[in-house]
């Protein structure tokens, strides 16, 4: 396992340029949806208009991801995301007039759905720039590449929730959410500047490069299950972990127990990309999602938010190593002009994942109490487990596939 370099890897041309843009516009992207919520929950005073508008938000943007993504693969980053940023941050400021207006409900509801129909895919962005600079005699720094993008995305989900509620329970609802489009923006239009690391749009080629092109196949679909029960996963800790807490007496413990799974997914993503494994991402694959099964199954076990506390330090550490493995596996399998699509698909799915486990998770822990939301998060770590276990028998894509 030879060592690898995060900062040979940031020291390539044009790797950082692009990169750190990418990385600030997440702490912005990862703001927005809760940003939202706090917006219309401190004008209407209820979370029913802010949960709708949220969900709205949610649901467009799982749609509309792989929608522009598909444009970004054909005409290229630098035409297309600016005019997405521009829709956008006026859709934004459309809710934050909606919001100030006190409109119904249903325009709200409008209004979320249109800012999040543009929310800037920046990680998707990113990742496929490392494919394209890396692709050519540096397909071996791949793993530590995505590693780095695992590492960003984790740290900007953890810094831009925290600081978007701060501004929100100081009264400045609307800062925050300002400041999150303001970052997004900014960040993403740094990123568009950058063209000599953009991967060339996909030119149109005959029938037969068409249909390799496709993502309706047996790999991408199983990688599209991986992210969909890792969503359940994400969806069900975020209701059950707060249950648990206010079942025991703490509620204040939610707080510190979800710094602990960041902490350790920052952690052991850094760590993950310190090394070349010379084991078969398909099998590392199966490893990691065998420790997270073995973890949910602990969570159920667990009778106080300290022993919770100890649990998700396992569970938070396998999530970055399943998600570097997720984009490796992708960019193996699918031909390069419809990576960004395929990376924005697998987004989707995990979204689309998260949202249904909100509401099963509600459910489970209503009937079962707090360890039926962690009987959700087993059942979504053992699907997980299984699809790896088919993914080891599924041929192998020809070699270089997305270099082509």
């Amino acid at each position: 396992m030879p060592s690898a370099n995060y900062r040979a890897l940031l020291r390539t041309p044009g790797a950082a340029a692009f990169f750190l843009p990418a990385s600030l516009g997440r702490v912005g992207v990862a703001m927005t949806g809760i940003g939202i919520v706090w917006l219309v929950h401190g004008r209407t005073g209820t979370f029913t208009a802010a949960g709708l508008v949220g969900g709205c938000f949610a649901l467009a943007e799982a749609l509309g991801a792989p929608q522009v993504a598909r444009l970004v693969d054909r005409f290229g980053q630098t035409r297309v995301l600016p005019p997405v940023l521009l829709a956008h941050a006026l859709a934004v400021a459309l809710l934050v007039s909606l919001v100030a207006a006190g409109a119904p409900d249903a325009l709200l509801a409008l209004g979320g759905a249109l800012a999040g129909a543009g929310v800037p895919q920046l990680g998707a962005l990113s990742a496929a720039r490392w494919s394209a600079l890396l692709r050519t005699g540096r397909a071996a720094e791949l793993p530590t590449a995505f590693a780095l993008e695992s590492v960003a995305n984790e740290a900007g989900y953890l810094l831009g929730p925290v600081l978007v509620s701060a501004l929100a329970a100081a009264g400045h609802p609307v800062a925050g959410t300002v400041l999150a489009t303001s970052l997004s923006v900014a960040g993403g239009l740094v990123l568009a500047a950058q063209r000599g690391s953009a991967p060339p749009p996909a030119a149109d080629g005959p029938a037969a490069a068409r249909e390799d092109r496709s993502l309706l196949r047996g790999e991408i679909l199983l990688l599209m299950g991986l992210n969909l029960a890792i969503g359940v996963f994400f969806g069900a800790m975020q209701v059950a972990v707060p249950a648990f807490a206010v079942a025991h007496g703490a509620p204040g413990a939610a707080t510190p127990v979800f710094a602990v799974t960041g902490c350790s997914g920052l952690l052991a993503g850094w760590l993950y990309g310190l090394r070349r494994w010379r084991t078969a991402p398909r099998v590392q694959l199966t490893m990691a999602s065998g420790v997270l099964t073995l973890g949910t199954l602990l969570l159920l076990t667990v009778g106080s938010p300290f022993g919770l506390g100890l649990v998700v330090v396992l569970t938070g550490a396998t999530i970055p190593v399943l998600l570097v493995l997720f984009s490796v596996l992708a960019q193996s399998t699918v031909h390069r002009s419809v990576l960004t699509q395929a990376f924005s698909w697998l987004g989707s799915a995990s979204a689309a994942g998260s949202a249904a486990a909100a509401a099963v998770s509600g459910r489970a822990i209503d009937a079962l109490g707090p360890h039926g939301g962690f009987a959700v998060t087993a059942t979504a770590a053992a699907a997980l487990t299984l699809q790896s276990l088919v993914g080891l028998r599924l041929p192998h894509p020809p070699k270089g596939r997305s270099g082509r």
